[in-house]
């Protein structure tokens, strides 16, 4: 096993489920961008509530059916990859919440994945 350490970017994209680009999911075009940047790796989490900057509150409670509970999408990265997508991502939103923060990456590789052991977080 090979251990790969170090400091990256946390970028979380906080949209919601109803958020669209190009008549599509704002998230999956998102997941397309970075697949398609050479990203490691993007992570979609779905809410089960929340309330943005409208304050009104959206949840995924039966009796009350929602289809704009909160998104976020999750990558991490270099600083320098993430802003050189970033002019990219600008033009996709069209309302939302970007955060940026440092982290400590522990990554863990098997020693014959060549491919993991390429490519960096």
């Amino acid at each position: 096993m090979t251990r790969f350490t170090g400091e990256k970017t946390l970028m979380r994209i906080h949209i919601s489920e109803n958020d669209k680009y190009r008549h599509r999911p704002l998230f999956e075009a998102l997941i397309d961008l970075f697949i398609n940047e050479g990203f490691a790796g993007a992570t979609v989490l779905r809410g089960v509530a929340g309330f943005g900057v409208h304050t009104v509150y959206h949840t995924d409670k039966l009796l009350e059916l929602s289809c704009e509970l909160p998104i976020i999408v999750e990558v991490i990265a270099a600083r320098e990859r993430i802003e050189e997508v970033m002019p990219k991502i600008d033009g996709m939103m069209s309302g939302g919440l970007i955060t940026l923060e440092k982290v400590e990456v522990v990554r863990y590789c098997a020693e014959n994945d060549r491919q993991c052991a390429m490519k960096e977080p």
